[in-house]
């Protein structure tokens, strides 16, 4: 009998969190240009966690997902794309995470956007961890200045990281920076007790994230496969360090 990707996914990433003495990372699913009822269909089978890259392309399919059955859990809506300064107050009404942090002023337009009534919205800072002049991020160096800025905000709430390291053919390639993004995040931690989250690794990558500690990895491909093939349920490739 056939397993569906999530069922594949969710065993290799608990393998890899038991292979290397770790708790078994939240799964988050990278849900960017799939259609909505793709996503109903993993939510269906208990996902909860979805990642959306594009403000606009996310309020779409929040709203379509919205008119669920009364008494369905709520989708948790992650933000992990970069985020415009003008798109912060949409960001702040629609999602439960914005991942994607990276510089002051976007700290200032998420808190005065956020409904109260809502609650603080979770909020990573996102670590430019091998200084590539092609990526968003702050510094390495500028966590701790950014970190402090959004723990005085009352409707934010830091959670931790997130980083996107340079990608290997061969995975192992990238254990230094995941290496270096745990020791930032372990001195977050250190100062803000209420900090948890270290996102990192993806499908190509994960089991490697997962030994260095990432907390949440995020896996598209590996869950939905290409767009045309998503009626197949054998899961796609997916690195298992070995």
């Amino acid at each position: 009998m056939k397993t569906h990707p999530l069922d594949h996914i969710s065993r290799l990433l608990d393998n890899a969190a038991s292979a290397a003495g770790r708790p078994s990372p939240r799964l988050l699913a990278v849900s960017k240009t799939q259609p909505a009822d793709a996503v109903a269909g993993l939510a269906a089978l208990g996902q909860r966690a979805f990642g959306e890259n594009y403000v606009q392309e996310a309020a779409a399919k929040i709203a379509e997902l919205a008119q669920a059955e009364p008494g369905t859990p709520a989708l948790e809506w992650h933000l992990i794309g970069h985020l415009q300064s003008n798109k912060a107050r949409e960001a702040a009404a629609l999602f439960d995470w914005v991942q994607t942090v990276d510089r002051t002023k976007l700290v200032a337009a998420l808190a005065r956007h956020r409904d109260p009534a809502r609650g603080p919205l979770n909020v990573l800072v996102q670590v430019n961890i091998d200084d590539e002049a092609s990526k968003h991020g702050c510094r390495p160096e500028d966590v701790e200045g950014l970190a402090a800025t959004i723990a005085r905000e009352p409707m934010l709430r830091l959670r931790g990281l997130m980083v996107i390291p340079i990608p290997h053919d061969d995975p192992e390639l990238g254990r230094p920076a995941f290496r270096r993004s745990r020791a930032l995040f372990d001195a977050m931690r250190a100062r803000y007790p209420q900090v948890d989250t270290l996102s990192m690794g993806m499908s190509g990558d994960a089991a490697i994230a997962i030994s260095e500690g990432a907390t949440m990895v995020r896996i598209g491909t590996a869950l939905f496969g290409a767009r045309a093939r998503r009626e197949e349920t054998q899961a796609p490739p997916f690195y298992t360090g070995r």
